[in-house]
């Protein structure tokens, strides 16, 4: 059986790789390094399918060093072992050039014991990772590394390596072969910026396309059918994850509905309801608070329809509530309080609670004031009086600060009135 698509058409020269132009243009900094044929340790950052791979590949055929390849998912501490020993042999006589992708999954010991040979340069290492590398590889290996950053292709250059796919499919099968208007484009539009799965759905369609008279039609439908939830890029556990979830609250934080509609809908698209649900009850009390406290129930029953009905009908009552949370006034003054609270408790900022505050407690020989002395303020006008309700230590401490917003101000003017009569 043929190795995939995306495998065969792998580009061999820089000049043949699919965007990253903001690396590996003629004068960038990763560029230069390759041609100065002096290759540090790498780091190369970046989602899947965006060519990482690939130029680690080529800048791995350029050097004069043995090259072994190992992937952090199913390597052992015996195979980083087995090329330690093939140092300073005939096998590598003038050091190792090791590909390392996913060196996420290397646990700290792993990568520790490549320390002394990439310090030393017997060893070069190139690395390959999804995830955020200041997260997820140790230090020290961070240290003696340079960082590439990698960006999701654009829809454009997937264009011509989604045609170039379905000419190599045409000539190896014999086939003509007929593309009807948009679907190179649609292809291009459906991956995510992963140019490994626009090669998928190239081969998807071609291989679903009945052959008749020797000659194969793709057809706009047909790529619709096999690209349409390819447009997802989306990790539970890894930095997509979080940074939609971010972007989706910060959007509603920054009143933009639109935008937290979008973030919505990518969540809703990768199935992801709890965290959608999760982050739009947070941003209801974090970020809309006390200037429409009204919201927070609201939110909390649109939340609850959307888990009683589930998907594809939960976008309904979520965009209710998103559209709502995104359109309302704004305040984190309670936010703030309790982080403030909180900070004081932490920080052991605090002392005994008042006496008159306390569950009913015997008086012993050691209390000088008798009785628990607790004020009813319902038996006052206004239901209030004046009280000590904080430890001695913070008794004048201040948290909460009223917002601006019309609520909280209407409040304040409330308080200001019946606590001047004391």
């Amino acid at each position: 059986m043929n190795n995939p698509l995306a495998d065969r058409i792998r580009p061999a020269v820089l000049e043949d790789v699919v965007g990253q132009r903001h690396l590996l243009s003629e004068g960038k900094a990763l560029y230069n390094l390759i041609m100065s044929g002096e290759i540090p340790n790498l780091i190369f950052y970046g989602p899947s399918g965006v060519g990482k791979t690939t130029v680690a590949s080529i800048i791995a055929n350029a050097t004069n060093k043995s090259l072994r390849k190992l992937n952090g998912t199913n390597a052992s501490t015996q195979d980083i072992k087995d090329i330690v020993a093939e140092l300073d042999t005939f096998t590598a006589p003038n050091g190792i050039l090791l590909y390392l992708d996913e060196i996420q999954y290397f646990n700290k010991r792993q990568q520790q014991s490549l320390l002394e040979y990439i310090e030393n340069g017997k060893i070069t290492l190139i690395a390959s990772t999804t995830e955020n590398p200041y997260f997820y590889i140790y230090p020290a290996i961070l240290s003696r590394s340079t960082v590439f950053e990698f960006k999701p292709i654009e829809k454009d250059d997937i264009i011509p390596a989604v045609e170039r796919g379905f000419n190599i499919l045409s000539v190896e099968n014999e086939v003509s072969l007929e593309l009807e208007d948009e679907v190179l484009r649609k292809i291009a539009n459906g991956c995510g910026g992963d140019v490994r799965k626009a090669l998928n759905s190239v081969e998807n369609c071609f291989f679903a396309s009945p052959t008749i008279d020797g000659k194969k039609t793709i057809t706009l439908d047909l790529a619709q059918q096999l690209t349409q939830k390819s447009a997802v890029r989306y990790d539970r556990e890894g930095d997509e994850h979080f940074d939609i979830i971010s972007a989706y609250q910060k959007s509603m934080r920054g009143s933009d509905p639109d935008a937290a509609l979008h973030y919505l809908a990518r969540l809703l698209e990768a199935g992801d309801l709890p965290s959608a649900c999760r982050r739009l009850m947070v941003c209801a009390c974090e970020d809309v608070g006390l200037a429409y406290p009204q919201i927070i129930p609201i939110v909390k029953s649109c939340v609850d329809i959307a888990q009683a009905v589930g998907l594809p009908e939960a976008r309904i009552p979520l965009a209710d509530a998103v559209v709502l949370v995104a359109t309302s006034p704004k305040s984190n003054s309670a936010y703030e309080a309790v982080n403030l609270a909180m900070a004081d408790v932490q920080n052991g900022n605090y002392g005994p609670i008042p006496r008159q505050l306390q569950n009913v407690h015997y008086d012993g020989d050691d209390v000088k004031n008798k009785g628990q002395n607790y004020i009813y303020p319902h038996e006052y006008e206004n239901h209030w009086t004046y009280q000590q309700y904080l430890p001695d230590v913070i008794k004048n401490k201040q948290y909460y600060t009223y917002g601006p917003n019309k609520n909280e101000q209407a409040f304040k003017a409330y308080w200001d009135k019946i606590k001047g009569k004391k």
